[in-house]
């Protein structure tokens, strides 16, 4: 070791050459092996002088230290340090998280278009019932298909590439779907973006988990929530201007088109931001670029804030070996499952029958009013799901999880029974409109306050580091598939002359939406872990020590 610095081992003491007069203190490693930065080779007289050789040195005899030696205390705080000790740079940490909410707004954008265009498309393609469900479910079997991919993608290459992957199928699904001359060159390009979908549903909030502080990490997942109402709602308006703008005729031939096509602004917009945002510090970590993950975090709560969560990543990493075996192992078994489960229940209790079919819902209205009432109703549920997700990122780390799932979910069954009722007790739909259009402002109100946003944020959380990507993706997986199930079963549980309608009047979907509420309060009841103010590497231990649920 030569230059102007170095340490050396000196018995049971490690020294640091560095210039000044003075001995200064350095973080000891042990009790009983502290580390000293020694200014000056001279204050040491046991030690060699500058430029002579490092040798093996006596040990020191305990004795009293000079005065400007004082021993120092470790670095390293708490794991489980609380907010008020934690000063995060919001200024650096919320642009970060807002481009990367992006790729929930197009993954909101890209799922609410088909509403707008189902109809329009019908009519053109003359699709059939089974036909009409495939051309608004395809998109669904490409965001499992995206899920799959992604979970090798973001731990082989970085969060931040596989959300960059997800931009450019984004900007080639919405330029295909624009010009397509038959229906399964459309289902071809809506399932390309799909992929993309799939890819920012799970990156997203993975991301933004593995850079947020714990105090900050549900509110700031939850954006993502209210980022893909956002776009849902943006499309709403961009689908009902575009409507507004030409007849049946003109629509039928080229303004679904439109609709289609309106997604390449944002795409490029958020592809060339994505190139400005910093890669997943955890991910940094495990690919062995600590210094990197140790900058970024500074910059997002402090050099104390890095330091610790550097230790507490390293720890995680260091009894994970992040593979398929892994994930499937007893240890891991029960989260993977809540995963699942809470993936799974999230769509089978109905919410995307009012984002994708809302305006088919509504048909009867618009005849009675000569105004497209079924769009501008869309565009009335998805402002109450926008606001209702505001208050959950203000209530997901004050109330805890598990209380906004139970309530959530509870509202959302009792909306679906009230439209149940309804539907199998008229028999002019059109006298009960407005009831009908306040439970599903209510049900969709209670979605995004709780099972929307919370959803992710728990599935975000309760997987180990090195394996998250490919747990995240299996549970989003079924979340895609039990969607592209009730989206495809829909048309057909509806449709005029079909054994359910005869049976019970359009009321069947309903209650069986309600079902799966009740299941989903008894799974948050007895299976799903509070994971509120807990840091990541807290709940991958509790898992891991086999004590059940963190």
């Amino acid at each position: 070791m030569g230059g102007d610095s170095g340490e050396a081992a000196v018995g049971l003491w490690r020294c640091e050459r560095a210039a000044g007069d003075a001995i200064t203190p350095i973080t000891p490693r042990t009790a009983k092996n502290p580390v000293y930065r020694l200014d000056s080779v001279r204050a040491a007289g046991q030690l060699p002088r500058s430029g002579d050789s490092w040798g093996r040195a006596k040990p020191l005899t305990p004795r009293a230290l000079p005065e400007t030696v004082r021993p120092m205390p470790v670095a390293a705080a708490p794991a489980n340090r609380s907010a008020a000790t934690v000063r995060t740079n919001l200024s650096y940490l919320m642009p970060i998280c807002l481009v990367a909410t992006l790729g929930g707004l197009l993954f909101g954008y890209d799922t609410g278009v088909i509403s707008g265009a189902i109809e329009f498309l019908t009519a053109r393609f003359h699709l059939d019932v089974m036909m009409k469900g495939w051309a608004s479910g395809c998109v669904l079997i490409g965001c499992a298909t995206g899920v799959l991919i992604v979970g090798p993608i973001s731990d082989r290459f970085g969060r931040k590439k596989a959300l960059l992957l997800a931009a450019t199928l984004f900007l080639v699904s919405a330029i295909g779907t624009s010009l397509p001359r038959d229906i399964w060159t459309f289902i071809l390009f809506r399932w390309l973006g799909g992929i993309g979908i799939g890819i920012a549903s799970m990156s997203t909030p993975m991301y933004i988990a593995e850079i947020a502080p714990a105090h900050l990490r549900g509110r700031l997942v939850s954006i993502n929530q209210i980022a893909i109402v956002g776009g849902i709602v943006v499309v709403y308006f961009v689908n009902y201007l575009i409507a507004r703008y030409g007849d049946q005729a003109w629509n039928e031939t080229v303004g679904w088109r439109w609709m289609f096509a309106s997604g390449v602004l944002p795409s490029i917009a958020f592809a060339l931001l994505l190139l400005r945002i910093p890669e997943s510090p955890r991910w940094l970590v495990e690919m062995g670029r600590a210094e990197q993950a140790k900058t970024i975090l500074t910059k997002v709560a402090g050099e104390d804030f890095a330091r610790t969560e550097l230790a507490s990543i390293n720890e995680a990493l260091s009894t994970e070996r992040g593979n398929w075996a892994e994930l499937f192992s007893p240890a891991l078994r029960l989260p993977l499952v809540v995963g699942i489960l809470l993936a799974v229940l999230q769509q089978v209790t109905g919410i995307n029958v009012f984002l994708y079919f809302g305006t088919t819902i509504f048909k009867n209205m618009s005849a009675s009013t000569g105004v497209d009432a079924g769009m501008l109703q869309q565009i009335v549920i998805g402002g109450a799901s926008a606001l209702s997700t505001v208050v959950a990122i203000a209530s997901v780390d004050k109330w805890g999880r598990k209380p906004l799932m139970f309530l959530g979910a509870t509202g959302m069954g009792i909306s679906l029974l009230a439209m149940g009722v309804m539907a199998q007790n008229i028999a002019d739909p059109s006298t009960v409109s407005g009831w009908m259009l306040l439970f599903i402002i209510i049900y969709v109100v209670c979605f995004g306050l709780s099972v929307g946003p919370v959803t992710w944020v728990i599935l975000s959380e309760i997987f180990p580091t090195v394996v998250r990507g490919r747990a995240l993706g299996l549970a989003t997986f079924f979340l895609w598939m039990a969607d592209y199930a009730v989206t495809q079963t829909f048309p057909m549980m509806d449709a005029k002359g079909s054994w359910f309608v005869q049976r019970f009047n359009h009321a069947f979907p309903f209650y069986i939406y309600a079902v799966f509420c009740v299941a989903l309060i008894l799974v948050v009841g007895f299976l799903v872990p509070e994971t509120k103010g807990r840091s990541l590497e807290e709940i991958d231990r509790s898992w891991s020590a086999g004590k059940g649920r963190p």
